[in-house]
């Protein structure tokens, strides 16, 4: 069995309609009507111990509500979610010790205190044994670059260094399982790369199981092998990143500058495009070698410069948006 089955959970929202007109407001106050919101349809998967899956789709995909759910915040309406052998929801006490939560745009230290205020609060509410506590907290310092920072009130820190402290709050306990949601939104090139690599030494050293959501593709490309898309409340793709790199990564740019003027009609030519001094084509892999295209154009044209963009998995992403119209 793995060690987090979800097998066809549902969920649907009331949103209340408000209505139109220059009164609407006032007539929604008084007379409110509802329309039923499908957040999450169907949805099945099921993830390995000690796996980094990144969880990902468009903004109101069902993402958040799919977390919620595994975290036991949210009981689904139909469906059934066993993590490491409990229902979150069912079993809520002994379960919230096995995981941590990082939302990236919510914090769980206190504002006007120390982080160590708030690990140490923690430790309590756990009920994590001293020698326990400090083995962790020193090591949490020491791999998240805490030293100078834990003294300092939260609300002095810039998001980069609280978002650090935030992470180490979510992991004090030694959990099991890492929920992390934006966990490097707003962040500077140095704290993502802060971020990143530890996360990947603890899933190494502690095995943990991360599951990742995020619209930052450079996260998923660092960090997961295998991701979920949803869209729409339903799971669209599941599989590796590679696969999908295969199936979709199949559009190259490139750019020449030259002095001399090309005409080229070729059934892989997607698009192009033409400047004073350069020419622009995005070419189908698929259909035709890079050197080929390249050796072709260097036989009717004089080349000043060339440039081959490899694209990227934003692109990718897009496009896998674009065909399943979400």
């Amino acid at each position: 069995m793995s060690f987090i089955e979800v097998k066809q959970i549902n969920k649907t929202f009331k949103v209340p309609v408000k209505e139109k007109g220059r009164f609407g407001t006032l007539k929604t106050f008084f007379n409110r009507k509802y329309k039923e919101v499908k957040a999450i349809n169907n949805i099945s998967f099921s993830i390995k111990k000690g796996e980094i899956v990144g969880y990902i789709g468009p903004n109101g995909a069902g993402k958040s509500t799919t977390i919620k759910v595994l975290s036991g915040i949210l009981v689904p309406d139909s469906g059934s979610v066993i993590i490491d052998k409990k229902v979150p929801w069912k079993e809520r006490k002994e379960y919230v010790g096995q995981i941590g939560v990082v939302f990236g745009q919510r914090s769980q230290l206190w504002w006007d205190i120390p982080a160590i205020d708030t690990f140490n609060l923690l430790k309590d509410i756990y009920k994590i044994p001293e020698e326990k506590y400090q083995k962790k907290l020193n090591e949490l310092i020491d791999l998240l670059n805490l030293k100078d920072i834990v003294n300092v009130p939260v609300r002095q820190l810039s998001l980069g260094q609280r978002m650090r402290c935030e992470i180490a709050a979510s992991l004090i306990h030694s959990p099991k399982i890492l929920f992390l949601d934006e966990p490097t939104i707003g962040l500077d090139a140095i704290s993502k790369k802060i971020v990143r690599d530890f996360i990947k030494k603890l899933n190494k050293k502690d095995n943990v199981t991360v599951i990742l959501t995020t619209h930052d593709m450079a996260d998923i490309e660092a960090l997961a092998k295998r991701i979920i898309l949803i869209g729409k409340g339903k799971v669209l793709y599941d599989g590796t990143l590679k696969k999908l790199k295969d199936n979709y990564d199949y559009l190259r740019k490139i750019t020449i500058k030259t002095n001399d003027k090309l005409t080229l009609e070729k059934d892989y030519i997607v698009e192009e495009h033409k400047t004073k001094d350069t020419i622009e084509y995005v070419i189908d892999i698929r259909k035709v070698e890079i050197s080929d295209f390249i050796k072709l154009i260097s036989s009717k044209i004089s080349i000043i410069d060339i440039d081959i963009d490899s694209g990227n998995i934003d692109d990718l992403i897009v496009r896998l948006y674009e065909e399943y119209k979400i």
